[in-house]
C-alpha cells in the first residue's frame, strides 16, 4: 500500500496545526469524551513500547464507540492491535512488530489477517518510525537516514531514496508521519495538561507534537506548582493536548514505569485463547474486558485487588 499524502505533506500539517486551538485552560474530562473527538477513518498514533504505558484505558474507551476505517500505529504494537484488527476498526497498520514478546510467539491474528489481505500492515525498522514521527514533530517532509538501506524494507510504502547533496551518498528519505490523533498515558500531568513521564519517553514527545488532537490519560493529576518544581520533566507541554483523563492503572495489565508491573500470567491466558479459538479468542476476551464493562472501576474489578497490589509492588521495588 502506498503512502498517503497526508501522512508526509508537511504544509497541510501546519496548517492544520497553526488552526488548532492552543489552550492553556484545563484540559480534564472522562474517558468517552476524550475518544468522541476520534473521528472514523482517522490515523492513530499509540504512546508507549509494546507493553509499556500503552494507553489502554483510552483504546477500550474508543472500541466501546465501534469506530472503523482507522489507520493505527506504534513503534512497537502489542495486542492492542489485534483487539482493534479483530473488532473491524482499522484499515491499516503501521509498526515495526506486532505481537506481545518472543515468549508468547509471533501473532496468530497478524497472520491471518494480515497474510489474507484483509489488513494490509506497513512495517518500518524501529528507527525510521522513529524518524517519521521525529519528521513530523519538527515540521518537515521527511529525514535522511540510512535505516533499511540494503534491506526489503526500503521501498516500503514506496518510500524514496535521495543523493545527499554533500557527499552524492545514497540514503533513505524516511517520511513524516502525521497522525490526526495521538494517544498517549503518562505518569503525572497537571490540570492544565502539561505531562511529566518517568522513565524512557519512548517516541511519545514526538507523536504528541505531530499529531492534530492530542488526547492523555494520566495515572496521577498533581498541582502545576509540582510540575513547575521540576520543569525539565515535562516532556509534553499543555498547549498541545486537548483532552487529559485522570486514569489509575490506565496501561493496566500493561506496565507503568516505577508504579506498577506487567502480568504475564495474563498473557499467556489472552494467547491461550488465539491458541485454541483464533480470532474468537480475542473476540471472547474483547467482550468481557473491553465491552462489558462501563468504566474504568468496572474494569479494573475484573483483577484481584491483590493481583492490583503485587503489580503496584513488582513495580516499585525497580525504583526503591
Amino acid at each position: 500500500m502506498t503512502i498517503s499524502r497526508r501522512e508526509y505533506d508537511f504544509q497541510a500539517a501546519r496548517l492544520r496545526l497553526e488552526a488548532k486551538p492552543k489552550s492553556a485552560g484545563e484540559k480534564l474530562t472522562t474517558l468517552d469524551e476524550a475518544v468522541a473527538r476520534v473521528k472514523d477513518g482517522d490515523s492513530l498514533a499509540f504512546g508507549g513500547c509494546l507493553f509499556s504505558r500503552t494507553p489502554l484505558a483510552l483504546i477500550r474507551a474508543l472500541l466501546r464507540r465501534r469506530p472503523t476505517g482507522l489507520t493505527i500505529s506504534r513503534n512497537l504494537m502489542c495486542y492492542e492491535g489485534e483487539w482493534c484488527i479483530v473488532a473491524g476498526a482499522v484499515d491499516k497498520v503501521v509498526t515495526s512488530w506486532m505481537g506481545i514478546g518472543l515468549p508468547w510467539g509471533l501473532s496468530k491474528i497478524v497472520r491471518e489477517y494480515v497474510e489474507s489481505g484483509r489488513v494490509p500492515m506497513e512495517e518500518w525498522s524501529h528507527l525510521a518510525l522513529g524518524l517519521r514521527f521525529r519528521a513530523a514533530a519538527m515540521g518537515v517532509p521527511f529525514l535522511p537516514s540510512l535505516t533499511m538501506l540494503g534491506s526489503g524494507l526500503v521501498d516500503v510504502g514506496g518510500s524514496k531514496t535521495i543523493d545527499c547533496p554533500y557527499t552524492g551518498q545514497k540514503l533513505l528519505a524516511v517520511p513524516a508521519l502525521f497522525p490526526d490523533v495521538a494517544m498517549l498515558h503518562v505518569h503525572r500531568a497537571d490540570r492544565f495538561g502539561n505531562c511529566q513521564i518517568d522513565g524512557y519517553p519512548h517516541m511519545d514527545a514526538d507523536i504528541a507534537k505531530a499529531a492534530a488532537t492530542v488526547l492523555v490519560t494520566a495515572e496521577e493529576i498533581v498541582p502545576e506548582e509540582e510540575i513547575r518544581l521540576h520543569p525539565d520533566r515535562t516532556v509534553i507541554p499543555g498547549f498541545i493536548v486537548d483532552a487529559l483523563v485522570h486514569v489509575p492503572y490506565g496501561s493496566y495489565p500493561h506496565e507503568c514505569y516505577g508504579l506498577y508491573d506487567a502480568e504475564p500470567e495474563h498473557f499467556s491466558v489472552y494467547v491461550d485463547g488465539i491458541n485454541q479459538r483464533g480470532a474468537a479468542g480475542v473476540q471472547d476476551y474483547l467482550e468481557r474486558y473491553v465491552y462489558r464493562p462501563r468504566t474504568h472501576a468496572d474494569y479494573l474489578a475484573l483483577f484481584a485487588e491483590a493481583a492490583l497490589a503485587d503489580a503496584s509492588r513488582r513495580g516499585r521495588e525497580l525504583v526503591t
